[in-house]
């Protein structure tokens, strides 16, 4: 039974292509936001895969992101995430991003526990 309190880490350092402007979701040459998006759900699942039953998996259903600062290429950027409730299924986490100049995003994601199976064959059914 998977409770409150896990924690999770995903690390990186940010590179060209992880820039908003390789990346298509702006101009500049800074971490773009869909990168770190992702680096929070890597957090998040990693942090409570090893509870989960065998077959199971999670999926992200919601992502509450604000991004507070810019992070440079060449910096490391860190997510931290603490997953806060859980409601059957229902996974909530908390997160915090740095990139060591201090805090550049935090908020809620929220995952769901799967089969990873039926949960892959619903998805190839509607290709």
């Amino acid at each position: 039974m998977i409770k409150a309190g896990a924690q999770g880490k995903a690390e990186a350092t940010v590179g060209q292509d992880m820039t908003a402007r390789t990346v298509g979701s702006g101009e500049l040459n800074v971490l773009a936001t869909p990168v770190l998006a992702a680096l929070v759900e890597e957090a998040a699942w990693k942090s409570i895969s090893p509870q989960l039953e065998e077959g199971q998996t999670t999926v992200g259903t919601r992502l509450v992101l604000d991004h507070l600062a810019p992070t440079a290429v060449g910096m490391t950027i860190t997510c931290t995430t603490t997953l806060t409730d859980v409601d059957r299924r229902k996974l909530v986490f908390s997160f915090e991003a740095n990139d060591g100049a201090g805090t550049v995003a935090k908020g809620t994601h929220e995952r769901f526990i799967v089969d990873a199976q039926k949960f892959q064959t619903k998805a190839d059914a509607r290709a």
